[in-house]
């Protein structure tokens, strides 16, 4: 007879056209959790509405240990006592944190590769050149919702609604001018103009106002907050624009 004491039954959707990512990770989770699953497919959407309606649940998948409902994949993450997956509404620097921590090992692999010396002086033109770059893709994304959240402490920006769509590509277009090795002086001013604006209106908003603000430096719809971040990668891109009109 079958051992069933480590035996979960889970019920999730893989249709053709729609494969449930939640029970993917109900299964996977039940499996890490030391569990033989019975895994039981819902085809269709009349196969799901029909399960729903017998078990009386509004959503899938739908875990069962021992003939007891756990439910689903957040109801599992909770019976097993892991954490919660994130909120996507709250707070978070993860994409800067992305986003720097790549560039720079972009920029060191650059230095690298090149054969220069790996250096202060080589590395960090480089990352930042390479972090505007990536940054303005992730605004260029999204432009509407970029804008959104920029002109809300922009100082130009809240005034003036196209600058906040020149912007990224203003930012782009310096970082791009940056690594080509071309120190115009017209790449030099773009850094510069857009830096400074930039380094004034975080300053004003988060240090002077006190308000409470979402950052829009990584595109629209972010939670990262506003303050020190915004205001590094201003800084960053006003000394450079300064460092290319002096050097």
């Amino acid at each position: 007879m079958e051992d069933t004491k480590n035996t979960a039954v889970l019920y999730r959707m893989v249709m053709q056209d729609h494969i449930c990512p939640w029970g993917i990770r109900a299964k996977d989770l039940l499996q890490q959790s030391g569990y033989h699953i019975e895994d039981h497919h819902l085809k269709s959407k009349a196969q799901t509405e029909a399960f729903k309606q017998k078990h009386g649940v509004k959503t899938t998948p739908q875990a069962f240990i021992d003939g007891e409902r756990i439910g689903g994949y957040d109801d599992l993450v909770l019976h097993f006592g892991k954490t919660p997956h994130k909120d996507k509404s709250a707070t978070s620097y993860q994409p800067v944190i992305a986003v720097f921590a790549t560039s720079f090992l972009m920029a060191l692999a650059v230095a690298w590769g090149s054969g220069k010396t790996i250096s202060m002086s080589t590395v960090i033109p480089t990352f930042v050149a390479i972090s505007m770059c990536n940054l303005a893709i992730l605004k260029l994304r999204d432009l509407f919702s970029f804008a959104n959240q920029f002109i809300t402490y922009d100082l130009v920006g809240m005034h003036w609604l196209r600058y906040a769509y020149i912007y990224p590509f203003a930012e782009a277009f310096a970082g791009i001018g940056m690594l080509s090795g071309i120190v115009g002086p017209l790449v030099a001013l773009v850094a510069l103009v857009i830096g400074s604006i930039g380094t004034v209106s975080v300053v004003k908003a988060v240090y002077i106002d006190k308000r409470e603000l979402k950052c829009a430096c990584v595109g629209g719809d972010s939670n990262v907050p506003l303050g020190a971040i915004s205001l590094s990668e201003n800084l960053m891109m006003t000394a450079m624009g300064l460092w290319m009109l002096f050097h």
